[in-house]
């Protein structure tokens, strides 16, 4: 399982949630993939469990993920994230 810390510094003002649119790039990976926020860990592909966090600019949060392309999964939220 890899791991990454993130501090958000990009939440896009658009129409579309922000919740929506990290379900659907995680997805995209075969890897199973968490998001933490302290306590708090949720299936990065639940849209129910995605939009329960607190994903803004300033929030520090940890990015998990486990499977073969667990490292491309972590490094494209990663870049979402924080553009």
């Amino acid at each position: 399982m890899l791991s990454k810390e993130i501090i958000v510094s990009y939440v896009p003002d658009t129409e579309v949630s922000v919740a929506a649119m990290v379900v659907q790039r995680a997805g995209k990976f075969k890897s199973s993939m968490h998001i933490e926020c302290g306590t708090k860990r949720v299936n990065a592909k639940s849209i129910m469990g995605v939009m329960t966090m607190p994903i803004e600019n300033g929030q520090k949060l940890i990015i998990t993920a486990e499977g073969d392309d667990a490292e491309e999964a972590i490094a494209n939220l990663e870049q979402f994230l924080t553009q």
